[in-house]
């Protein structure tokens, strides 16, 4: 059965999600000669043209209603369109685990791509933080529009890759300027030091380079405070030291750890703290949906809880 390839856009109403979607479909090398469906679920102060739509051979559906988001009606219009890719723009208040739920038996998601306007980050993170939340942690693709110098230091403060440490983020200025969010962010511990050594406080910045980032750790030595985490999902001869961290709000905490191979490892108890100094491959898990670090233990020692066990992401 042949897959169509679905895009899925996320974001709150006037976040830029249309704006993205034309620049998209004006890439020569994305549209190509293929039929492209697209879904709006959402009508904002921008529009498609659809005189520009028909040159980029995309045709427009709307659905203005999330109970009409089933996939009897998803069918219906893949039938009627024939398309060989799909595009779904998401109403932000819709939530996309029904959408994505919805779809027929051949539409193969591919991409979610979330827009935020920065200039409204901070408002609806405080009035809306679980669906900003969703929006951001189920992303491939972040995209922060509209920002100037003082809401790039903003966004920077805040450490918001830690809500998603897998996807790519940009930060957009008005002047259409774009910056890779990550290329910004120092590390507070020296990575080409024989065994780096990572602070307490610093060991979320060090689970989130790594894991955005996983082959600069390739063949480097760790050593890291943790909790034990050594469940039945875990691989035998394996534990996951890691910490609790909080990235977004209260509700959102979440225990951050990699996999690391120790042969003793049935005999931690969870949620003893532990210093691991550990070696580090690359290699493919399913714990981690593609590739990741691995660690493999040098030496676990028991160590004190800190002063404070969580981890906020700060710099």
């Amino acid at each position: 059965m042949e897959r169509i390839p679905v895009y899925v856009f996320t974001g709150f109403l006037e976040s830029g999600k249309t704006s993205f979607i034309r620049e998209i479909l004006s890439d020569p090398n994305f549209t190509e000669d293929e039929i492209s469906l697209l879904i709006q679920c959402e009508e904002g102060i921008e529009e498609f043209d659809e005189d520009e739509l028909k040159q980029y051979r995309t045709v427009l559906e709307v659905i203005d209603d999330p109970k009409r988001l089933t996939p009897n009606v998803l069918k219906r219009l893949e039938q009627k369109c024939r398309p060989d890719r799909i595009l779904i723009e998401l109403n932000g208040m819709w939530s996309l685990e029904t959408a994505v739920n919805a779809f027929p038996a051949r539409w193969e998601l591919c991409q979610i791509v979330t827009t935020v306007d920065a200039g409204t980050f901070a408002l609806y993170s405080q009035n809306l933080g679980p669906m900003m939340f969703e929006h951001i942690s189920t992303a491939d693709l972040v995209v922060f529009n509209r920002c100037t110098d003082e809401l790039k230091q903003m966004l920077y403060d805040k450490s918001i890759n830690a809500m998603n440490p897998r996807a790519t983020i940009y930060l957009d200025d008005v002047d259409g300027n774009s910056e890779d969010y990550a290329r910004h962010l120092p590390l507070p511990f020296d990575i080409d030091a024989d065994v780096i050594d990572i602070g307490a406080e610093d060991y979320g910045l060090w689970y989130l380079d790594a894991t955005s980032e996983p082959e600069k750790y390739r063949g480097k030595t760790v050593r890291f405070l943790a909790q034990v985490y050594n469940g039945s999902n875990v691989p035998a001869g394996s534990f996951v030291p890691g910490r609790f961290g909080m990235v977004c709000c209260a509700e959102d905490i979440s225990f951050l750890g990699f996999v690391c191979r120790y042969p003793a490892a049935g005999q931690l108890k969870m949620r003893d703290w532990v210093r691991v100094t550990a070696s580090i491959t690359v290699e493919e898990l399913p714990e981690y949906r593609g590739e990741g670090p691995v660690l493999h233990a040098i030496e676990v020692v028991p160590a004190e809880k800190p002063a404070d066990d969580l981890v906020y992401f700060n710099r």
